[in-house]
Parts: C-alpha cells; structure tokens; sequence
C-alpha cells in the first residue's frame, strides 16, 4: 500500500502484507494510520444510510445509495472512495466485468455537492491485481471528519441476476492509504422489463375506431386502458399484424380493403402514434387479394393466405425495399379449408378444425418457401367457444409467447407458451384479462 501524506509514515513492512480483495471475498484489512508522534489511529468508518438497498433491474429507474465516511484525526488533502461489486455467479453467455459495467448507469454527489455522471469500470485488463471485479471510483473531495457520498443506481433488466451484495468500500488518500472502510448492501431483484419486451393488443370497433391496449408487464398480465390510434379502418376487411406489436410501439401490419388492396402500415415506435399515417401499397398482386379467405404471419415478417380453394401461399418478406413488400407467392399446400380460424403464434401457426380442435404447426428449419412449417400436431379441443384468435408478445411477467382469444360472452383470455416434446403450444390455463370485447369487430 501507499503513504499517507502530510507527514504521515506508514512501515515498509506493513504495506507488504496487505493483500488484494479477492473476488466474492472479504475486503484486505487496511493497515493503521501512523501518526507523527508514531502512534497508530484505525481507519475510519464507512456506514450506510438507511440500511441495505434495493435496486429493481429494470424500468422503475434509478435508486439512491447513501454512505457516511467518518475520518481518523490528522487526515488532510483529497480522498477518494471506491465502491467494489464482489460478483460471483458469473452467468453463462459471455458476461464479464466490462460488460456488465458498461450496462450500469450511476451519477455520484460527494460532501453535498451537485450530482454528476460517474462510470463503473471493469477491473480486468488493467493494473489492478486479483480476479476481475466491478468498481466505482467517485470524485475526490477535500477532508473532513465526515464525508457524505451518494450514488444514484440504474439497472437494466438484464442485470437482475446480480442478487444481493455486501460491497467493500474504501477511503484513500492522494497517497493511496486507505483512510476509512466498510460495507455496503446492495440487493438486486427483478424490475419490469423495458416496453419493448411487453406485447400490445389492438382492435377495430363497430365504427371503425382503431384502438390500442399495451402489456404492463405484471404478472396477471393487466393492460393499460385503450387509447384511440385513429377512425378510419371499417375500410378494411381485413387487418393482420406482420410481427408482434410491443407496448413500445414496434410492429407493422397490413391491411386489405374491400377492393382487394392490400396496404402496409409501417411501425413508428411511438406508442402514441404506433403506426405511419401514410400507408403504402405492398406493390405485389395489387386487387387481387380477395380470393384469400384468411392472412395470418408466416413467422419471418412475411404473410402466409389460404385461397378459396384451401391452398395455402406463403409470401416471403422482399428484401428489395420499395419495389414490393413481398416476393412472388409459393404453394405450400391444400387441405386448410379445414380450419375456421388460422392465427399466427410463437415461431408458427395454430389452427381451429371444424370440431373445435386446435393444432399447432412449429416453424420449419427448412430454408424453403415451400416449407415454412412443420408437420402439425394436436393442441386440445374445446376452442369452439372462442370467436377470435391472436398470436402477441409477451403480456406479463413470467409469460412466454402468448394467444389470445375472445369468448362468445366477449370476455378476453390470455394463454403462455408451453413447452412440450414437438414445440411451443398455448397452455392448458388461461387468465382473464379482459370482459365487454363484443365492441370489437377485429381484435389482433
């Protein structure tokens, strides 16, 4: 270790014995202050205001930690305190202490002053001896018998398997000794998720009012009231979302008039406003589209439309932007006039027979337009009570890919994805997130 400066002598011998905080361990214990007189004075003190702290990783915001330092006698000149993460459940899929650092967002006050940006830092890669960590080092501030600290801590969600901590934080001075020490404690739970992982459900009322419903993320997956998007949209006979709209205002749609023209709405990202007031014709089969008795998502942000004939047609996302929307139409099979209702879900399809049996086609590997799913297989029976099947995001914490479905009474239910030994397919439990949705003609 360093020197206390001002005439402050620390022993040769002493310094050599100070070991480095080791990952997930205790701090090393900071050798006595020696005085002039060659009396030794303990490091100070480092308390935490209001106890231990919860930080939500998520969208909640920032969170204050507050820490009083209490300075031995005789200790002039700057300081500096650094705050230590001592992570050790390092998370599969590449997470290292830079990486993490960079997604921690933190401003920092000293001894009353105004609040200002400060970065937490990885500690591999540098100087710094032992396993890597993750450290906050705040702005030095004159000396005093105490010095008040705050920081102000913002996680993302992707941050929530930190879990609780008890974090090392040391006091030095310009010299490098350290001046005052202590602990800290930080418990990090899961917030909510940014708007951008949570679904949103739209619908068309009798008098062709669009309107919009996002996901809040809680558990019972309880949605915002609706917010009129616009009128206009009787219109259409049809309206079908090209990917999942989130309650951040992603997702496009088309729609096809009574004339046979399909047209694109593009995704703004404005919840307020979620999609583009010029439309723009898709540019491919224009007028045509009405011998297409049903238009769901092919998975791919392309349309999948079974004829009058039950021929299925898959329609590919172009990648050649502002020509057309899609490339030219391929077969992908007959037989569909068995289904009353087609709806897209997770990475493919579930489909209602006649009988009220829902089937479930998982996306395909295949990298053929011919093939965009897999064989299907049976879901459950018993859909016949519903009237109207949607494919969204996610609505709630602790949900997967979800389906909803209006019954006959206009209630509305939610149903997560279950894994089972062929995919993804809507659970045996549903959860009532809504009643009064007969005003809708279109849901999706």
């Amino acid at each position: 270790m360093a020197r206390v400066r001002a005439g402050l002598v620390l022993a040769t011998a002493l310094v050599a014995g100070i070991a480095p905080v080791a990952l997930g361990g205790a701090a090393a214990v900071a050798a006595p202050v020696v005085a002039p007189s060659g009396t030794t004075v303990e490091p100070g003190t480092v308390v935490q205001d209001g106890g231990r702290l919860t930080v939500p990783a998520g969208v909640e915001g920032p969170v204050t930690l507050r820490f009083k330092a209490t300075l031995p006698a005789g200790v002039t000149g700057p300081v500096r305190a650094r705050v230590t993460l001592p992570i050790t459940n390092w998370p599969p899929g590449g997470w290292t202490d830079h990486r993490a650092a960079a997604q921690i967002d933190s401003t920092c006050s000293v001894g009353g002053g105004a609040f200002a940006a400060c970065a937490w830092q990885g500690t591999s890669f540098t100087d710094d001896p032992g396993p890597y960590r993750i450290v906050l080092d705040l702005p030095a501030v004159e000396a005093s018998a105490t010095v008040d600290h705050a920081v102000t801590i913002d996680l993302p969600e992707t941050l929530a398997w930190i879990g609780s901590l008890d974090a090392p934080v040391e006091l030095k001075d310009a010299a490098g000794t350290v001046v005052a020490q202590g602990k800290v404690g930080l418990d990090v739970v899961a917030g909510s998720p940014r708007s951008s992982q949570w679904g949103a459900v739209h619908a068309v009322d009798k008098d062709g009012v669009l309107w919009r419903y996002e996901a809040t993320g809680k558990a019972d997956r309880t949605l915002t009231p609706r917010k009129r998007i616009g009128g206009g949209w009787n219109a259409y006979d049809r309206i079908v979302p090209l990917n999942r709209a989130t309650a951040a205002g992603t997702g496009d749609l088309v729609a096809r008039d009574k004339n046979g023209h399909l047209w694109y709405f593009e995704g703004t990202g404005d919840p307020a406003a979620p999609f583009h007031r010029a439309r723009r014709t898709t540019g491919d089969q224009i007028g045509r589209w009405q011998e297409y008795t049903s238009l769901a998502s092919n998975g791919e942000g392309g349309l999948v439309a079974r004829d009058k004939d039950g021929v299925l047609w898959n329609f590919e996302r172009s990648d050649e932007e502002g020509i057309s929307l899609f490339k030219p139409r391929v077969r992908v099979g007959g037989g569909w006039n068995v289904y009353t209702q087609i709806a897209a879900f997770g990475d493919g399809l579930v489909a209602r027979d006649t009988a009220g049996v829902l089937w479930k086609y998982n996306g395909s590997t295949s990298t053929s337009a011919a093939r965009p799913f897999e064989a299907r297989w049976r879901v459950g029976g018993g859909w016949n009570t519903y009237n109207t099947l949607a494919g969204t995001k996610e609505l709630g914490a602790g949900t997967h890919t979800e389906l909803i479905a209006r019954s006959t009474n206009g209630d509305l239910w939610a149903y997560d994805a279950r894994p089972s030994g062929f995919g993804y397919a809507p659970s045996s439990l549903r959860t009532r997130i809504g009643w009064g949705w007969s005003i809708y003609k279109t849901v999706i």
